[in-house]
């Protein structure tokens, strides 16, 4: 119920002030399990991909966000508990499991989960390579990925940058990768590499972003 408020209130009002441009929305599956996979360009896009879906999506969010204790920092928390966002600890050694289980728990209740296969976002605008996890949600919940590419997020919060900005955003949903009965006897690295390379490639002809041709380190980029 609160979601479907914040969600009433807040998308015809960020459509009125940003026109975002939302191409293929038509792909989007209005029913069961399915993993939206972006590529991560500012903090704003667990925002703005909830905003522009046809249907709730949980995107993973630090635990930071939930536990603020000044005016804003509770806001955050209460907005980001509204649109479904599911908080994980990233320091945590058990980070990557723990996230990926809370996600294939709402992928087996028939929901939609999103994901940010570079696993963090990219400071330098480029694709960066992507991290077999979201092979895996697929693979165990045997559910399509969504590939949806974003233009213009980075300029509507930049790194540093307290509010939001006025910015030209596009939102692409590509077709969904399928991935049930694709992969039967395929050794199972080989299965996930293959299907995460596919989901990249998706991904990088919805944005025309250029290639890292590496992982994106958060440590490094921080």
């Amino acid at each position: 119920m609160l979601y479907r408020i914040v969600h009433s209130v807040l998308k015809p009002l960020s459509f009125a002030i940003y026109r975002p441009t939302v191409e293929g929305i038509e792909h989007v599956p209005t029913a069961g399990p399915v993993i939206i996979a972006s590529n991560h360009l500012s903090f704003i896009d667990s925002v703005v991909i909830p905003l522009a879906s046809p249907r709730q999506v949980g995107f993973l969010a630090k635990a930071e966000y939930f536990t603020g204790t000044s005016l804003s920092g509770r806001l955050r928390k209460e907005f980001f508990e509204a649109v479904g966002a599911i908080p994980v600890d990233r320091d945590s050694p058990r980070a990557a499991q723990d996230s990926l289980a809370a996600q294939l728990a709402v992928l087996r209740a028939g929901g939609a989960t999103g994901i940010y296969p570079e696993g963090t976002r990219s400071r330098d605008g480029r694709l960066y390579a992507g991290r077999t996890g979201v092979a895996w949600l697929a693979l165990e919940a045997q559910c399509p990925i969504m590939p949806v590419g974003l233009l213009g997020t980075q300029d509507i919060q930049p790194v540093g940058a307290r509010f939001p900005r006025l910015a030209d955003v596009t939102v692409r949903f590509g077709e969904p990768v399928q991935v049930a009965g694709r992969f039967d006897g395929v050794p199972a690295a080989k299965a996930r590499r293959q299907i995460t390379d596919e989901v990249m490639a998706a991904i990088r002809a919805l944005t025309g972003q250029e290639l890292a041709g590496v992982v994106n380190d958060r440590s490094a980029s921080a």
